[in-house]
């Protein structure tokens, strides 16, 4: 029989995916807003280059617990009544960082504010995943790329105002805008899938979880640790591309350019990683974009002058785009879909924690050393790691594999 229910890749679902796809592009603008304006921070309250990136990490932790917590409201409530109360969230978030008097203030302001954006990362992202089989891997990159066209779009648009107005002028525009945009939006959402269509991609997902041979909880934990090594290495460039170009003297326009680029290659790179992954399955598309990104982080050590900084940007959005949403498709591709938003929020929890991890360990050891050099050798050592872990999942399941065609034989040949 076949493991597809008729909504599956429906036309609605492609509807759906449109609107979620704009929701997302509002939602996530925070986490790289406050990257722009973190060497304005660094000369308002005078600070070094580790205490400025500390903005950034609280909104990361509020994000990564916010993707874990929100995620169980979508699984039991939908993703409407998330939305919504997110979008609130989100406003007062920016509302308050622009009232904080001290540092400490700003930094409880954005553990706030990060806790609310996550609605538009893995929810979004698991609750859409509900909505396509065959197509799954494509909806769920399409859904994370609208947290990389936040940062590549919204924070050049708004550049004039920060320059001119300040960074508070922005923040309360971008609450402004989140209400305006997202609640609306968000009631178009409130179509919940039917139960039996659950049952339907359950049993897709037992098929894949023989194969592999790990329980679910064992391979939670190994795509979590994955993750923070994954991300703990992909956080130098996007987290510290601003403040490097400071550095070397070429100015924070060009450093917001070359984040914008890569965030704009890590659109295409997830466009493309969701192809492939519709194809060949979520852990080899992880794999590859993790060997990738790896390449490319080698490629900023030798090289520093400004043509070449934006090539490299370009490269390493196009490497390392595919990888987060990609853990997400090896989370539904293994799990039961009843427990998608808490599982993949798990594990994207994970990957956002080895942001602001990298973050903050970038900045500490550009204070310590007075190069970002060391900082890049950082993120190779720990991309090692996440490539380990991946390549040792891969080698699993393939070893398996004919164990668990024979033992699951009728389930298998059903899909044939």
């Amino acid at each position: 029989m076949s493991l597809s229910h008729e909504i599956h890749d429906s036309r609605y679902s492609w509807i759906r995916l449109i609107i979620t796809l704009a929701i997302a592009m509002v939602a996530n603008v925070s986490i790289w807003a406050v990257i722009v304006i973190m060497p304005a921070l660094e000369a308002e309250f005078g600070l070094g280059r580790a205490t400025a990136s500390l903005p950034f990490t609280l909104i990361m932790v509020g994000f990564a617990l916010g993707n874990l917590l929100i995620g169980r409201i979508v699984d039991r409530f939908g993703v409407t009544v998330a939305l919504i109360g997110a979008a609130m969230g989100i406003a007062a978030g920016y509302g308050l960082s622009t009232l904080a008097p001290t540092m400490v203030a700003l930094c409880v302001a954005h553990l706030f504010l990060g806790l609310a954006t996550a609605v538009g990362f893995g929810p979004l992202i698991a609750d859409i995943s509900h909505w396509f089989l065959k197509r799954r891997g494509i909806a769920v990159a399409l859904v994370a790329s609208g947290n990389y066209l936040a940062g590549a779009i919204w924070p050049s648009l708004l550049s004039g105002m920060l320059a001119e107005s300040g960074w508070r002028a922005v923040y309360l525009t971008l609450a402004l805008i989140t209400l305006v945009l997202v609640i609306p939006l968000s009631l178009l959402l409130r179509r919940r899938v039917p139960i039996e269509a659950h049952g339907y991609a359950a049993a897709a997902s037992a098929q894949r979880a023989r194969s592999a041979g790990f329980s679910p909880r064992t391979l939670q934990i190994m795509l979590g640790l994955a993750g923070v090594s994954c991300c703990v290495a992909m956080s130098m460039p996007q987290v510290h591309i601003v403040s490097y170009c400071v550095g070397l003297g070429y100015g924070p326009a060009v450093g917001a350019e070359m984040l914008s680029l890569m965030l704009l290659g890590g659109v295409v790179s997830r466009v493309i990683s969701g192809l492939v992954a519709d194809k060949l399955g979520g852990v080899i598309t992880v794999l590859a974009g993790s060997i990738l990104q790896c390449i490319a982080l080698i490629m900023f050590l030798p090289y520093d002058g400004m043509a070449s900084l934006y090539v490299i940007s370009a490269l390493f959005g196009l490497a390392q785009g595919g990888i987060v949403p990609g853990y997400a498709l090896v989370v539904r591709e293994y799990m039961a879909p009843q427990e998608a938003g808490a599982r993949v929020g798990f594990v994207l929890m994970m990957t956002i924690l080895g942001m602001a991890l990298g973050g903050w360990m970038s900045g500490w050891i550009y204070d310590v050393t007075g190069t970002y050099w060391m900082a890049f050798v950082n993120g190779i050592v720990w991309n090692g790691v996440n490539i380990a872990i991946i390549v040792t999942l891969l080698m699993r399941t393939r070893t398996r594999r004919p164990q668990a065609v024979e033992t699951g034989g009728k389930a298998c040949l059903s899909t044939m």
